[in-house]
């Protein structure tokens, strides 16, 4: 158990990469406040997670004997990302940890500048911003407590770039910028900051994940054969599970990390190795 008497925040809760870090931390005795925005958002071309699947994350994390609620919350509203740390602290009593695990895929596809100053906009303000937005409501918290993990979820795109991705690519850049940048701000009242950088993870059934497919959607390969396509660029010849991603994450969150801060993790099959 080790993220026993610790108290996780989790945003993009209700399925894929947020469900698995919230069904690891569950199973090593953390307390949880569990977000999605759980609706669709204007300018996303697929369907975002739903309140039934975020209801579906807490039912899993309570049977793993954790104390849990869900609250379904958009990390572009200031208001309601102050709401969900105030209602931490109602319910659990602070915050120990942060997993901005919240993000879109799209609207992508396109090159620089086919993009729209609405799709650039969009994909900033919830893949960047609300991760910003997350740990600025959350830190105070952290600070009063001098202590505290902030885990933020990027992505291989955060290292790298991508054709026809810019918009992604420019938020995952900014938010391992953020990492850093936080990371020393707070390393001085223990507080430690870190990124995930996942590579491409599979659409596991279980976790209702399907962010790989829609980037498969976006770069016009066909959904039924998009495993094998991304499978052909990763060294180890498999996909990156969710649970792999929230081992990591676990690790981070524990206090047998309690020396890493300003670190950026690759879970990614040796992709960005080469």
């Amino acid at each position: 158990m080790r993220l026993a008497d610790k108290t996780a925040l989790i945003t993009g809760a209700a399925r894929g990469i947020g469900r698995g870090c919230a069904e690891a931390f569950a199973a090593q005795g953390a307390a949880l406040l569990l977000v999605d925005v759980a609706a669709p958002v204007p300018g996303v071309p697929y369907p975002l997670g739903t309140l039934s699947q975020l209801e579906h994350t807490e039912a899993l994390c309570r049977e793993a004997g954790a104390a849990v609620m869900s609250v379904a919350a958009d990390v572009r509203d200031p208001a309601a990302v102050a709401s969900l740390v105030s209602d931490a602290r109602d319910r659990f009593g602070g915050v120990d940890i942060l997993v901005n695990a919240a993000g879109i895929a799209a609207p992508s596809g396109r090159p620089v500048h086919d993009i729209t100053e609405e799709q650039w906009q969009l994909m900033i303000d919830v893949d960047l911003s609300g991760a910003w937005r997350m740990i600025r409501a959350v830190v105070p918290t952290m600070v009063e407590q001098r202590s505290g993990s902030i885990i933020n979820v990027a992505s291989t795109a955060g290292l790298v770039g991508y054709r026809h991705f810019a918009g992604y690519v420019a938020a995952k850049h900014g938010m391992v910028g953020l990492t850093k940048a936080a990371a020393l701000d707070y390393a001085p009242v223990k507080v430690r900051v870190n990124a995930l950088c996942p590579g491409s993870v599979r659409d596991d059934p279980q976790a209702e994940g399907r962010m790989l497919s829609e980037i498969a959607r976006s770069l016009e390969v066909p959904v039924a054969e998009h495993e094998q396509t991304f499978v052909q660029a990763q060294p180890t010849n498999a996909l990156i599970e969710p649970d792999d991603v929230a081992a990591a994450a676990v690790w981070l969150a524990s206090d047998e990390a309690r020396q890493v801060t300003g670190s950026v993790l690759t879970v990614d099959g040796g992709f960005t190795a080469r």
